[in-house]
């Protein structure tokens, strides 16, 4: 080989020295920053200021303080001050079957290419099929995310609902779902690609309580048959992104059932309490659902992205897409359950997998309802926290591990209020001590907090009221 540049790139030893050097930094990020060693969770940089900081130091040339400045630069998700997005901190094991998947990159499209994967997958989605109280008949796969297992799922409701083939002979119909104004974005995002156009998202209104007023299904429901739209399919979040609140699935399920509708439950956050014996409660009646989608990045502990489509009538999990690929897809009368090309978006999908298999195969599935359960616990602990203190103020009674609130000392002034808490959360991204979001609930903002991190302890929650006390009074001043 004439150009050693090559060499170098695939040299075994050079891997084995940078891997090597890389885990042990890591590992030493992960240890500083569980034992809250480091200072900070975020080093906040505005976006030109990132860009350019890049863009000198690829010019460069040097790279031994690569992978060191990416973890440095980046969010500290395994520091217990994070309470942000609702992305996981990975267990360690988990982030190295990920590195497994990366390096021998076989792709999960074919089973010839994804063998282990597919095995892997078929029992990991049986696994959770039976935690949801589904039977022997469901099935289910992994896919890139929740947005891409939404729109899945959708796509698949419209196919079993209807009488007419879509997929091969266009819409000539007006369509809708029925699903609360809280849902998540993504929702509306996939039944306008579906080209259900505005009018075919009959957004429910939310009740006090931030989940769907079901009380409205009826009314909703008829309206859309008066307005000519063809309803085939209604959509409960379990819980909503921005307030954590779950909708009544057994409501749901019984109007889906008397209307003959498709019930899909938006599971990407909490679904994951089907393994917690003690908030389980909060997705009764999920069993009913004919899909639901589960993100492993989010309440299981895994990197990201890896989400997981089930089926409680397993045939629609493989009679979605029909579409012929000669050279790499046999055509077969049986259920073709290891070809994932024929069930999936992706025609070349991650060994993802692995990384549920690792965790269940390493810890069992007590770990799941571990980590979900501390999690929660700690929701419910903070909302109270802040219930009982005099500056400040919940949105909702949390029933998961977001949290909803805003400082409400020195104004009764919504808009005050409203520039006082953008003006918190700023103040706190930029001592960045804490990692904490925001939101706008019925035009009030809240700052918004996501307990993703097991080792989040109460005084860490206590230390961020603190904080924000303490950043309100140098503000008013």
């Amino acid at each position: 080989m004439k150009n050693d540049i090559l060499k170098m790139a695939y040299s075994p030893e050079n891997f084995r020295k940078q891997g090597h050097v890389l885990i042990d930094q890591l590992a030493d990020h992960f240890n500083s920053s569980i034992n809250r060693e480091s200072e900070k969770v975020i080093r906040w940089s505005p976006p030109e200021d990132e860009y350019a900081y890049w863009k000198g130091f690829l010019k460069d040339g040097k790279t031994p303080k690569l992978f060191p400045e990416i973890i440095e630069r980046s969010i500290h998700l395994h520091n217990p001050k994070y309470i942000g997005h609702q992305v996981c901190p990975p267990a360690p094991i988990a982030s190295l079957s990920a590195l497994i998947s990366a390096s021998l990159n076989n792709g999960a499209a074919v089973y010839e290419m994804g063998m282990v994967p597919t095995a892997m997958e078929k029992i990991i989605t049986e696994f959770i099929n039976s935690k949801i109280g589904y039977d022997e008949n469901s099935r289910g796969f992994l896919t890139s995310g929740g947005t891409l297992a939404n729109l899945t799922a959708l796509l698949s409701a419209r196919k079993a609902i209807l009488d007419i083939d879509i997929w091969n002979e266009g819409q000539n119909q007006n369509l809708g779902i029925m699903v609360c104004e809280e849902a998540h974005y993504c929702i509306e995002r996939a039944a306008k690609i579906m080209g259900l156009g505005t009018k075919g998202i009959i957004k429910i209104p939310a009740s006090k309580g931030f989940n769907m007023d079901v009380s409205l299904l009826e009314t909703y429901y008829k309206k859309a048959l008066k307005e000519n739209i063809k309803v085939f399919a209604v959509v409960g979040s379990a819980p909503s992104t921005a307030t954590g609140m779950y909708d009544d699935l057994e409501t749901l399920a019984s109007f889906c059932s008397n209307h003959k509708l498709w019930l899909h439950v938006d599971g990407a956050h909490g679904g994951a309490s089907i393994f917690s014996s003690k908030y389980k409660h909060t997705v009764k009646g999920i069993q009913h659902a004919d899909s639901v989608v589960i993100d492993g990045h989010k309440m299981m502990m895994m990197p990201t992205i890896t989400t997981a489509l089930l089926y409680k009538k397993g045939h629609h999990s493989h009679t979605t897409f029909s579409q012929k690929a000669d050279y790499l897809l046999e055509q077969s009368e049986h259920e073709d359950w290891y070809n994932l090309a024929k069930r999936t978006f992706e025609c070349t999908k991650t060994m993802m997998g692995i990384q549920w298999y690792t965790l269940l195969k390493t810890y069992g599935e007590d770990i799941f309802d571990e980590n979900v359960t501390v999690l929660y616990d700690l929701g419910k602990y903070f909302g109270s926290l802040v219930s009982d203190h005099p500056d400040f103020e919940l949105a909702i009674e949390p029933m998961s591990n977001i949290v909803c609130f805003r400082y409400i000392t020195g104004s009764k002034d919504t808009t005050e209020l409203n520039a006082l808490n953008a003006s918190i959360r700023q103040h706190l991204l930029e001592d960045g001590e804490y990692y904490i979001v925001q939101t706008k609930l019925r035009g009030i903002h809240y700052l918004r907090t996501t307990i993703m991190n097991p080792f989040t302890s109460k005084k860490d929650l206590n230390g961020l009221l603190k904080k924000i006390k303490s950043i309100a009074d140098n503000i008013r001043i």
